[in-house]
């Protein structure tokens, strides 16, 4: 799969292999060990696009907030790892786990796009705020959006264990 539009550092040409390296050997494709004899390759100088992220007091005013953790993080009934459970006030849940099927392969485009266009609603992709508890798993979202053909939004790389850990408001259920 590849991903046409601008990374946070700028490279263009990356790709997501589908399913990851159990696809890789479940397809048959070769594997080797040991040390490669690729000759040596163009170092990439990026820059990293700032805009891309939101901070900590950007995130209450964003038009559309999303939590990528699981259903129960986000209603307050469990946390494992933060001081606080809940979610940041007026965010919308969309599990990050929602984007693979059983088989741990992304869902097409079609249903991905269908799903990020419900859950967007009027605000443009590149507007909506995206977290989770560490700012990793909500990267999966935004890959996923990709994936469907949707400009990217932005991170909240705070993430739930910064809000919480600041006594910012926090939502339950």
């Amino acid at each position: 799969m590849f991903i046409r539009d601008r990374r946070f550092m700028g490279h263009a040409a990356v790709a997501v292999l589908d399913g990851g390296w159990p696809a890789w050997l479940a397809a048959g494709l070769p594997v080797a060990a040991g040390e490669g004899d690729a000759p040596p390759a163009r170092l990439f100088e990026g820059g990293a696009h700032f805009e891309q992220l939101a901070a900590r007091e950007q995130v209450t005013a964003a038009p559309r907030l999303v939590d990528a953790r699981a259903p129960e993080r986000y209603r307050g009934e469990t946390e494992p790892l933060d001081p606080v459970a809940g979610h940041i006030p007026g965010a919308l849940n969309r599990p990050y786990t929602a984007n693979w099927d059983a088989a741990g392969q992304w869902r097409s485009q079609e249903a991905l796009l269908a799903e990020f266009l419900e859950l967007l609603g009027d605000t443009p992709p590149e507007e909506a705020v995206f977290y989770c508890g560490s700012g990793v798993s909500a990267c999966v979202n935004l890959l996923a959006m990709a994936h469907a053909g949707l400009p990217a939004g932005r991170l909240y790389v705070g993430s739930w264990s910064e809000w919480s850990r600041l006594g910012n408001p926090v939502a339950r259920g």
